[in-house]
Parts: C-alpha cells; sequence; structure tokens
C-alpha cells in the first residue's frame, strides 16, 4: 500500500541557502525532502547545482550565467543577500523558511522573526526564536545557547555553565521567561 502526499505550495518552509561550508549531507537531504522553494547565491549555487539541486531563485544584483534552466533572479536592491530573501518570502506570505549559513548575523533576521518562523543552522547549532514563555521537552544533559540579552530572565529546568550555556537538568521540559517580543536560542544538532 502507498502513500501519497499532496504538497502545496508554500506549505513546507522555504529553504534559504547562503553557505554550506561544514554543512552535513544528510541534514541538506532533510531539509530538501518535501521540494522547497530553494534561494541561494551565485556562490552557493554552484555547489548546489554540483549536487544535482533544483533552484528555484538567485539572489544577486547581476549574474554572468546561470547554469539550471528556470531559475528566477531575485534583486538585493543594496540589501544585503539575507534581507533581500526575507523581504522576499514574507512578501509572498510564505510561513517559514530554513537558512542554511556559513556566518551568522542574528541582526539580519530580527526585523523578520515576527513575520516568519525562521530556522537558521550554522556551525553545528539549530537556531531560532522564541515566544516568552517558551518550553520545549529535552533529554538531561542537552546544551541550550541563549542569544542575546533580555530583560528579567526566567530560566526553569536548565542550569547554567558557561556564559549563555545551559544544560537541562533532567529529561523534562524547560521554559524561558522574559520581557521581550523574541529571544534567540541555539540547540546543537
Amino acid at each position: 500500500m502507498s502513500s501519497h502526499h499532496i504538497v502545496r505550495e508554500k506549505q513546507e518552509p522555504a529553504l534559504l541557502v547562503l553557505g554550506l561550508d561544514g554543512f552535513d549531507d544528510e541534514l541538506l537531504g532533510q531539509l530538501l525532502e518535501w521540494s522547497p522553494t530553494v534561494i541561494t547565491t551565485p556562490l552557493t549555487a554552484e555547489k548546489l547545482n554540483s549536487y544535482g539541486i533544483k533552484i528555484d531563485w538567485i539572489i544577486a544584483d547581476g549574474i554572468d550565467e546561470i547554469e539550471q534552466s528556470d531559475v528566477k533572479l531575485m534583486s538585493a536592491n543594496n540589501h544585503n543577500l539575507a534581507e533581500a530573501a526575507l523581504k522576499h518570502l514574507t512578501a509572498y506570505e510564505y510561513p517559514s523558511v530554513n537558512i542554511v549559513t556559513d556566518e551568522l548575523n542574528l541582526s539580519d533576521y530580527e526585523p523578520y522573526a515576527a513575520q516568519i518562523n525562521i530556522v537558521v543552522f550554522n556551525n553545528g547549532k539549530k537556531i531560532f526564536p522564541v515566544s516568552p514563555g517558551f518550553s520545549k521537552w529535552k533529554p538531561a544533559g542537552d546544551i541550550v545557547e541563549i542569544l542575546g540579552d533580555v530583560k528579567n530572565l526566567e530560566i526553569i529546568g536548565l542550569e547554567k555553565f558557561s556564559k549563555n550555556r545551559y544544560k537541562t537538568v533532567k529529561d523534562g521540559l524547560f521554559s524561558l521567561r522574559f520581557d521581550a517580543p523574541f529571544l534567540f536560542i541555539a540547540e546543537e544538532l
């Protein structure tokens, strides 16, 4: 018996690939599993093309040639590449995006955190914004990193072991309360 799934446009998170240095091929395959809209840069497009990955959009203010057919060009309009892609995705009402990047600049993502669900994969970590009152189940000993400063941060179920790095005390829920619209956290992959 087979199972058939219909994947609608924008149902799966878009995939923004800004860099692939050291990124796990298996995880990339998982992110591509449901044929998301793939947006990338000219430099990273070459690598994705060598893997046989279909690219939907390339972000650039000018490009000499595109190796695949049916690839659309997205102008950066003097924005950085992440910002140009996020402006496009929010304008077209994508609900979520997975971002693979070599360089982590949270300030690029902060203006969009309220408009689109963002998950950033960088340097062996999964990074995402959470709202006050966030809680999640984790096994004992898992590491959670708090990225950024917020007022009145209350942490339950985690113990600090170095600057901004915490371990889960036991199997179960941990929670974060704070005075801000959101806070970025990182989990190790």
